[in-house]
C-alpha cells in the first residue's frame, strides 16, 4: 500500500529542512526522486547524499519555480531520463524564519511591510505552485495518472499568533510573522481543492499537507512560548512529517483528493 517502486517524484524545495526528509522517505519507499531547489549546488548535493545513505535514484536540479521556462526545462529533463512523472510535491516556499541568527530580519510591522517581499512571496509560494502544477500536470493528464501534494501551513488556516515572536522585556513588539506567508499558504490550500475537482476525471489526486512548528534551532524563549500554546507541548521533529507525506503520495490514500492533512500537534484544535 505504501510501495512507490517504479514511480518518479518531483520534489521542489528539495534541499530544505523538510525537503531532505521527504527525499529520504520517498527513496525508502522505492521511488526515484528529483530534488529541485533554487540553489542548484545544494540540490545536487542533497540528491547525492540521499542516494548514498538510502540507495535509489536521484537527480538534483536547480529550478526557480516562479519562471515558467525553467519549470518547463525541469519537466523535460525528468521526462528525458525516466519517461514519466508520477508524483509532484510542491515544498518550495519563502518562509520567514525566526531562528536565532535570522530573526531580526522579520522586524517589520504590517503597516510598514515593504511591497517587494510581498510580491516575491506571491511569486514563489503561490505562482510557483501554480506553474509546477500546470506544467507537470500536463504530463499527468496525458498519462491519465498522478498525485500532487502541496505543502501549506496552519497559518493558511488560522492567523499567526504574533505573541510567539515578541521578545521578553519588549514594551513594543518588533518581530512579526508577515501577512504574505499566511495569505500565500491559504491560497495554496485552495488551489489544491480547485485542482482536485478539476483533475479528478483524469485520475489525478491533489491534496494538501499542512504542517506547523517544525523544530529548527529556534531560541529557548520561542520554544517556551510555543510549548505553552500547543496542546502537545512541543514543536514537531522534522521527521514527523514523513509518514503523512508518504500516506498522501501512496496508494494508502487512493480515495482521498481535495483534502488537507493537518499535522500540527493540535495547534488548530483550540
Amino acid at each position: 500500500m505504501f510501495d512507490l517502486s517504479g514511480r518518479v517524484a518531483v520534489l521542489t524545495g528539495g534541499a530544505g529542512l523538510l525537503g531532505r526528509q521527504f527525499t529520504r522517505t520517498l527513496l525508502g519507499a522505492g521511488a526515484s526522486v528529483v530534488v529541485a531547489d533554487l540553489d542548484e549546488q545544494q540540490a545536487v548535493e542533497a540528491a547525492r547524499k540521499a542516494s548514498a545513505e538510502n540507495g535509489g535514484e536521484t537527480l538534483g536540479v536547480g529550478v526557480d519555480v516562479s519562471r515558467p521556462d525553467v519549470v518547463e526545462r525541469l519537466a523535460a529533463k525528468v521526462k528525458a531520463r525516466w519517461g514519466r512523472i508520477d508524483i509532484l510535491i510542491n515544498c518550495a516556499a519563502i518562509d520567514p524564519k525566526f531562528d536565532v541568527a535570522v530573526a531580526h530580519q522579520q522586524a517589520n510591522t504590517f503597516e510598514n511591510y515593504p511591497l517587494e517581499p510581498w510580491r516575491k512571496s506571491l511569486d514563489v509560494n503561490l505562482t510557483g505552485v501554480f506553474l509546477c502544477c500546470q506544467i507537470v500536470g500536463r504530463e499527468m493528464v496525458a498519462a491519465r495518472r498522478g498525485v500532487v501534494v502541496n505543502i501549506a501551513s496552519t497559518y493558511g488556516i488560522v492567523a499567526p499568533d504574533q505573541r510567539l515572536y515578541q521578545r521578553d522585556g519588549e514594551e513594543t513588539q518588533t518581530l512579526f510573522k508577515p501577512a504574505a506567508y499566511a495569505v500565500t499558504k491559504a491560497g495554496v490550500a485552495h488551489l489544491s481543492r480547485y485542482l482536485a475537482t478539476y483533475w479528478a476525471p483524469h485520475n489525478i489526486r491533489v491534496n494538501t499537507l499542512t504542517p506547523h512548528g517544525v523544530f529548527n534551532a529556534q531560541d529557548e524563549q520561542f520554544l517556551r512560548r510555543y510549548a505553552e500554546r500547543c496542546p502537545m507541548g512541543r514543536m514537531a521533529r522534522p521527521d514527523e512529517m514523513n509518514g503523512p507525506l508518504l500516506f498522501l503520495v501512496s496508494d494508502a490514500s487512493s480515495y482521498m483528493t481535495g483534502g488537507n492533512l493537518i499535522v500540527d500537534g493540535g495547534w488548530t484544535a483550540w
